[in-house]
């Protein structure tokens, strides 16, 4: 019998690829193959222009358990027993985490993950480098690295306390303690939060929503977005101006806007 794969995919035909996390008796934990399955989605999703957005989520009563400390990973450069060694190690090693979540921050589509179940570790640091987070009433996340003494540092903290604040920050991080789905919602870790019962079908008519988008827009926004939370008042005038600019250069809008205009004036006459 064939082994199923670690992380399914799946082009719905109008424009979204679903990933799907599927190592549910290992409560899908992140080891190499499906890192690198995932990796290759994310690029799939990068490089083909009919993709428009990306879903990420999984099978069974766990979204994801964090990375698999049983299951190895691929080292790019020893690491030794020094401090700097351990620091190369967070940026290089982990089977890519830390490059695969910054290129998810970084491609100019938009990225959703879908939270049925608790998610942990690893999978939290995933869920904070897209673009969307939808959790049904049944999610829960935590950070469980202080159980250990450390710090969730392939981009827990940083994006973490980017998108909550420190004041919330300190409740997963330093408090260690977890967050029910409603608590994330308060905390603006997720969107939006959907009964158990209509959960899949929320998410999917989510993300047909953000199909129909501009793409043009969608990428302009996102970059700019991630420049304006960088910058003072003034510095972040300067990136909308700019990114519109571009944008309002763009044949579709001008056809757009002019057909609107031709419609408001008829309505007055």
């Amino acid at each position: 019998m064939t082994e199923a794969l670690p992380l399914l995919t799946e082009d719905t035909g109008d424009g979204i690829l679903i990933a799907t996390l599927n190592r549910p008796e290992q409560l899908n934990a992140l080891d190499m193959g499906t890192m690198d399955l995932l990796t290759e989605a994310v690029h799939r999703f990068r490089d083909t222009p009919e993709l428009k957005v990306m879903l990420i989520r999984a099978a069974g009563r766990y979204f994801c358990a964090g990375a698999d400390l049983k299951g190895g990973q691929r080292k790019i450069t020893p690491t030794g027993q020094t401090a700097s060694g351990i620091r190369e190690n967070h940026r290089l090693n982990l089977n890519g985490m830390q490059q695969l979540w910054d290129e998810m921050e970084h491609i100019e589509k938009p990225i959703v993950v879908a939270h049925h179940a608790p998610c942990v570790g690893g999978g939290l640091e995933l869920s904070l480098s897209c673009d969307f987070r939808l959790a049904a009433a049944s999610a829960s996340y935590a950070f469980p690295e202080g159980l250990f003494g450390v710090l969730p540092a392939s981009g827990g903290v940083s994006r973490l306390t980017r998108l909550c604040g420190p004041h919330w920050a300190r409740w997963l991080i330093m408090a260690n303690k977890p967050a029910d789905a409603q608590l994330a919602l308060t905390m603006g870790l997720v969107h939006q939060v959907f009964p158990d019962e209509t959960f899949e079908a929320e998410v999917m008519d989510f993300c047909r929503h953000l199909a129909k988008q501009n793409g043009e827009q969608m990428g302009a926004a996102k970059v700019a977005i991630e420049l304006c939370a960088e910058l003072g008042r003034d510095g972040a005038r300067q990136v909308e101006r700019m990114a519109n600019s571009g944008l309002m250069l763009n044949p579709a809008y001008l056809e757009t806007m002019r057909a609107y205009v031709e419609k408001l004036g008829r309505k007055r006459d």
